[in-house]
């Protein structure tokens, strides 16, 4: 079987930047952030640092043809993807494996259209407290990446060939039987705690010590919970415990990656988590009452930037 030697990565926010910091710990040459020319002179004036080490990454603007990758990283936000698709597109070959790292439960499918899903692995980060503060990152947990085919009852040979780089460069992984699942619950976990962080300001230590914020974020988390048995993922309480557990066990300082949007007077991803809810329990006839308040109430947030 082969190994992943070129790694390309789109988006070089707290999430890209942490991994890409580790490829480049194992082989400078093993991974190229794809950036617009400007984003490439903006990151070598500033200099990207992450855990105060400064890393001299390898850039490549969207137009450049004569190269393939083995596997690209998309670690943007929902927001970002059309520009994100546009950037790879010259960068994917047959044999390429594409792996996005968005929140939500739509991107692999948004990004399969262009591309075809033959090519896409459904993954998501959990367990980072990454923050990022301009072209700074700092983190005490990288977090691990969750990924796989829909069902893995046995690995695909995609499967086995990012199980092969993670641990040669060692990035944590998990690869679940029902990915899908795992999908849903990644997508409860940021309906509850990135949005009500982002309304409340606050970092996971309170969710850690105050019980009414924990409520809250739960009170998110059980619509979601009451959609995913409509659909057929059937989510659980212990599901949700699940989650609590994983905040219980970030840096309290830390902050989601919405609450950073927030004070950074960026615009966030409330259409895909709060608008997702609203809009799947229209169609289901699902009451979503938490979700529709965050809905308006970051909205609102994002209008007094």
């Amino acid at each position: 079987m082969k190994t992943i030697r070129k790694v390309y990565l789109s988006g070089l926010g707290a999430i890209g930047s942490s991994y890409a910091a580790k490829f480049y710990e194992n082989n400078p040459d093993l991974a190229t952030v794809v950036a617009d020319a400007k984003r490439i002179e903006r990151y070598r004036a500033q200099g990207i640092l992450v855990n105060g080490k400064a890393y001299s990454f390898r850039y490549l603007e969207p137009e450049t043809t004569d190269e393939k990758a083995d596997l690209i990283l998309i670690a943007v936000k929902q927001h970002q993807l059309e520009e994100s698709i546009r950037g790879i597109r010259n960068f994917v070959g047959r044999e390429t494996i594409i792996l996005s790292l968005l929140n939500g439960i739509s991107s692999e499918e948004l990004i399969g259209k262009e591309f075809g899903m033959e090519k896409m692995l459904y993954s998501f980060v959990v367990g980072t407290d990454a923050v990022r503060e301009g072209t700074k990152t700092s983190f005490s947990k990288l977090g691990k990446v969750v990924f796989g085919e829909k069902n893995n009852p046995e690995y695909s040979e995609k499967v086995l060939l990012v199980k092969e780089l993670f641990e040669r460069v060692g990035i944590p992984y998990q690869i679940p039987v029902n990915m899908l699942k795992e999908l849903w619950w990644k997508f409860m976990l940021n309906v509850g705690i990135n949005q009500v962080s982002a309304i409340l300001k606050a970092p996971y230590g309170v969710f850690q010590r105050i019980g009414e914020a924990k409520e809250l974020m739960e009170m998110a988390c059980r619509e979601v919970i009451r959609l995913s048995e409509k659909v057929g993922i059937n989510l659980t309480e212990n599901d949700l415990q699940n989650s609590i557990k994983i905040v219980n066990t970030l840096g309290p300082d830390g902050k989601t990656s919405m609450l950073q949007d927030v004070e950074a007077g960026r615009k966030t991803e409330v259409e895909i988590f709060a608008g997702t809810v609203a809009r799947l329990g229209r169609e289901y006839g699902v009451s979503t009452p938490v979700n529709d308040f965050l809905l308006r109430a970051i909205y609102t947030l994002e209008q007094t930037y």
